[in-house]
């Protein structure tokens, strides 16, 4: 529990106050200087430091709207601990509503960085040592990659005992299991002994408001589970640990007519989409060869051999009760209200319930 002044540069922020800081990451193409807009959230009681970030990838604004609500309209008091509040973190690619930064390298593969390395590694280790240096633990904000939506889930090294704790704290659904890519931001943050998890949802480029209240809801379990604030967490339908994860990809080029949503369970077997040509004809069904809920989808109608069409967390002995779960709570709840709001980028009309086995 860190009793001392969180620093940022010149500037200190002590136990009881709240304080926006700007890190210095970079410079511009002007030799202007770089700078990441942070708030400071600190209560007088010590406690844990949990650091929230969003848009490492710059064109992943739900994260922004995340942070931004508890900014804004935070749903809790801080009674112990502190919070560092990031809405942005490559501001050089949310200027340019780009993923990477300028030197076209992923900001999400180069941590923790270098200081002598290229504008990516430099920009990380600069993050890296002014964020994750002073944090316990951390919470890292993402969405699906341009052209796919994903239905929220959790990404954590449940290997580790305290990812564990705040994976399973945050009260998602779904926890896909795993270290995550070499240079990413949070496997960095757990091998420098800050664990952290991250959540994945929705779009690019949009604040999508089921998103922000599931983000918003997660968090506030994470604090309660460590005792920062008060309350009572917010409990899932259910809850899975999924080891495996498998891209549905087509066999033939055409549009597609879907026929699952995002957050849906699948069948092995099911049918996910229709394919035909550009005339309606020659349709060839698209099944998913293994059960499951679907936690991707492609936002883009038209495919050719091999492009991306459905993501499935693969489960099998859990399906029935996760679908007895969501029968208990009826319609109206956020899954459902997740379910039709992530809906709005494709068209989906009813399946059979079974198909064949691939394409046909």
């Amino acid at each position: 529990m860190n009793t001392n002044p969180l620093r940022f540069g010149d500037i200190e922020v002590p136990l009881g106050q709240r304080r926006d800081v700007d890190l210095l990451v970079s410079e511009s193409y002007s030799s202007h200087p770089v700078l990441i807009p942070i708030t400071v959230w600190r209560a007088l009681e010590p406690g844990p430091t949990v650091f929230v970030t969003a848009a490492v990838h710059g064109d992943e604004l739900n994260g922004t709207g995340i942070v931004r609500e508890l900014l804004l309209n935070p749903p809790f008091d801080l009674a112990k601990g502190s919070l560092i509040l990031v809405p942005v973190v490559n501001m050089l690619g949310l200027e340019r509503h780009q993923r990477y930064l300028p030197d076209r390298r992923d900001l999400n593969r180069s941590f923790p960085g270098d200081i002598s390395g290229s504008l990516a590694r430099r920009f990380a280790h600069a993050f890296f040592e002014g964020i994750v240096k002073q944090s316990d633990y951390g919470i890292d904000l993402h969405t699906a990659a341009i052209r796919r939506t994903n239905y929220p889930n959790i990404r954590a090294d449940l290997s580790d005992p305290e990812v564990k704790r705040l994976a399973l704290a945050f009260r998602s659904e779904i926890v896909v299991k795993g270290k995550g890519p070499k240079g990413s931001f949070r496997r960095a943050a757990c091998a420098a002994g800050c664990p952290t998890v991250i959540l994945e949802a929705g779009e690019v480029w949009k604040i999508e408001p089921t998103v922000v209240e599931f983000g918003v809801r997660g968090i506030s379990n994470v604090l309660i589970e460590l005792h920062m604030i008060d309350g009572i967490s917010k409990q899932p339908d259910y809850q899975l640990a999924i080891d495996t994860t498998k891209w549905i990809r087509a066999d033939f080029g055409g549009i597609l007519q879907f026929h699952v949503s995002p957050g849906d369970i699948v069948e092995a077997g099911q049918e996910v989409a229709t394919n035909s040509d550009l005339r309606g004809k020659e349709q060839r069904v698209i099944c998913s060869p293994v059960g499951g809920i679907v936690i991707g989808m492609t936002t883009l109608p038209v495919v050719t051999p091999g492009d991306p069409v459905c993501h499935v967390a693969v489960a099998r002995k859990d399906l029935d009760n996760v679908r007895r779960a969501r029968e208990r709570t009826g319609t109206s709840n956020l899954h459902e209200r997740l379910r039709d709001d992530l809906s709005t980028s494709f068209s989906i009309t009813e399946h059979s319930e079974k198909g064949a086995s691939g394409d046909r």
